[in-house]
């Protein structure tokens, strides 16, 4: 795991997000899952929304895992096969009459856009904060403010010169939009925090993220270090070696002087 603690060092030093990196893993079986997990049924006696998973991996440092028992998201247990949808027509009710679209056609194209990862129910899918992770990740979710962000875009667009893609849609974003997209497309996305994740997982106004295959993590990092080096860098090093202008109509050197004051106070 070394490895995988190393490149949670370098993000820290790189960018500082103010909460950990989290490492994603999915398991095919709960005998994987790692010992002195948290289990959201089990121990704190709820289901809950995967992303409530990642928040207490990011925010305590908790390694948590989901099984099918654990899940209280309908749109999570869908997207990620716990508990498919078979017959749209609830899930289509429910999106337009809670007005989360128009009408039955786009709640349609809302169902259909939805990614979906096949691996059947017995699917496992574990939190940990990277720096100190205790599975070996298949995807890394970063959760940062906008200036972060753009650091990690230009690592992550340092060795290919392709921009990085996103699906915004303000639903299913990084369970579905985040984690299913990076591992699924095996590419990093930009994420626009969707209702969930604010309002049961503690993202804030500030907040983005982006998720990257693990595969490619050593590649943004090693992109954020050659960029840095070069003094494209976070917090960011504005330029400051410039005369500040007052808005005075007499000259600098005079500015205080009594008599100069004075005369500008009865203006």
């Amino acid at each position: 795991m070394e490895k995988w603690f190393k490149l949670g060092e370098k993000l820290r030093s790189l960018i500082n997000p103010s909460t950990f990196p989290v490492a994603v893993k999915f398991l095919k079986e709960e005998a994987q899952i790692p010992d002195k997990a948290k289990r959201p049924l089990r121990d704190l006696k709820v289901k809950m929304a995967p992303c409530q998973g990642s928040a207490m991996a990011r925010r305590y440092g908790w390694t948590v895992a989901f099984t099918r028992e654990d899940v209280g998201c309908g749109i999570a247990a869908h997207t990620y096969g716990w508990d498919r949808v078979t017959d749209e027509r609830g899930a289509i009710q429910f999106l337009t009459q809670m007005n989360y679209v128009v009408d039955e056609k786009a709640a349609s194209e809302v169902m259909s856009g939805f990614l979906r990862l096949e691996m059947g129910q017995g699917l496992v899918v574990v939190y940990s904060p990277l720096e100190w992770t205790k599975i070996e990740p298949d995807v890394i979710l970063i959760y940062v403010n906008p200036a972060q962000l753009m650091r990690l875009i230009h690592g992550a667009t340092y060795h290919s010169g392709k921009p990085v893609e996103g699906n915004f849609s303000g639903r299913a974003s990084s369970c579905t939009e985040g984690v299913l997209g990076a591992f699924l497309h095996n590419a990093p996305k930009v994420v626009v925090p969707g209702n969930g994740d604010r309002v049961w997982a503690t993202c804030q106004d500030h907040e983005m993220i982006m998720a990257i295959p693990a595969s490619l993590l050593p590649e943004v990092v090693d992109g954020l270090e050659k960029t840095h080096q070069k003094g494209i860098r976070y917090p960011i090093p504005t330029y400051m070696r410039y005369r500040p202008e007052i808005a005075f109509t007499i000259p600098l050197s005079d500015v205080f002087k009594l008599e100069e004051v004075n005369k500008l106070g009865k203006k």
